[in-house]
């Protein structure tokens, strides 16, 4: 069905472009939704995701699956605002060692040791170990970006971060 109407909104059929924009929503935001922390970003992602279908249509070709297409483009989109997202908060970085701090976002006693606990757990690991799980799950890179930056391969990466993610349960446990 998106196939045929993304074929058809291609050669300038509106009402197969409407259906076809109309139709899609749901899904991305049931692709978006577990994919990220904030409900309102959904919103902002979909919009995203909108416009550059919109933009590429032209670039999807109909005699292809039109679902991979899409997903490719919704991943893309989801990652780009993530991305501008948690960049735009490295002016807001808070420490946990603030009283004040701990008092607003801390909900549960106790839970303010968390963090340091956390903290002395990734000093016990290798420093190349520790830079490449806290650039992939802290700062939130992708794997190819800390690929790049550790010279490393991409598998290389995720196995690194798999590991040292069962050594910190390990640890903290």
């Amino acid at each position: 069905m998106w196939q045929d109407w993304a074929g058809k909104a291609q050669q300038g059929d509106k009402d197969a472009y409407s259906l076809l924009l109309r139709d899609i929503v749901p899904y991305i935001r049931n692709f978006i939704r577990p994919r990220v922390a904030n409900e309102d970003w959904i919103d902002d992602i979909t919009q995203d995701v909108l416009i550059s279908v919109h933009k590429s249509l032209h670039t999807y070709s109909p005699d292809r699956a039109f679902k991979p297409w899409l997903s490719a483009i919704i991943s893309f989109r989801k990652t780009d605002f993530l991305r501008r997202h948690y960049n735009a908060r490295d002016h807001k970085q808070a420490s946990t060692d603030d009283p004040a701090f701990l008092r607003e976002h801390v909900t549960e006693p106790g839970a303010a040791g968390e963090w340091k606990d956390i903290e002395k757990a990734l000093a016990q690991l290798p420093e190349k170990q520790r830079q490449v799980f806290t650039l992939m799950r802290i700062e939130g890179y992708s794997a190819q970006e800390v690929a790049d930056k550790m010279d490393m391969s991409v598998s290389a990466v995720k196995v690194s971060v798999h590991r040292t993610t069962n050594k910190l349960k390990d640890i903290l446990e």
